[in-house]
């Protein structure tokens, strides 16, 4: 299937060429050329991303359309497309899962959008498993957080955790055993004149 993205910018020039560019990409994409009509959209049809420009209508119009997608029950991942770059605090207070800056190389973009339309169906798949996990706990941990969990030691024998490295830990040299033996008794020599002190 393929995913739906709605553009929300009063410039026409820039809302067709995305427009192209995505559908290129395999997307399937809707415009809107205003606030107003991109809070509409939200309403009426299912999305699994919102694009939305800031400066429409007035100055924080994209914050009223980001409030919408925010509210949808289907809850597309939210990026906030502007020339003023803002600074992080404030997009992510805004409700925003990402700041695109216009202009913007396409392959840059596209990448940007791929990468946060998988991290938010993640989210999303992580957050399901919760809330019909009962009581607040995932049936299943996913998958990347599964492999960076430390496995359980068996028969009282630590086991090295794959996901860190592949390759083991190589085993110290005599010379340096001798090394750090040294150190040790010299370093606890000089706390037990300090005490004597």
């Amino acid at each position: 299937m393929r995913r739906r993205i709605l553009l929300v910018d009063d410039e026409v020039a820039v809302l067709l060429t995305l427009k192209a560019v995505l559908e290129i990409s395999g997307f399937d994409v809707d415009t809107a050329a205003s606030a107003r009509e991109g809070v509409s959209k939200l309403h009426t049809r299912e999305y699994q991303m919102l694009i939305t420009d800031m400066r429409m209508e007035h100055d924080v119009a994209g914050v009223e359309v980001i409030r919408a997608a925010r509210a949808a029950v289907y809850r597309p991942a939210v990026a906030l497309l502007t020339a003023f770059p803002v600074a992080d605090e404030d997009w992510q207070e805004m409700g925003a899962d990402r700041l695109l800056v216009k202009p913007m190389h396409t392959r840059v973009l596209l990448q940007q959008i791929e990468d946060l339309i998988t991290s938010h169906e993640n989210k999303l798949s992580t957050m399901s498993e919760v809330e019909s996990g009962g009581a607040g706990v995932p049936r299943a941990l996913p998958k990347k957080v599964a492999a960076k969990s430390p496995k359980k030691a068996s028969a009282g024998k630590p086991v090295a955790n794959k996901a860190r490295s592949k390759t083991p830990a190589p085993k110290p040299t005599k010379k340096a055993v001798r090394a750090t033996n040294s150190s040790a008794k010299k370093t606890t020599k000089s706390l037990a004149k300090r005490k004597s002190r």
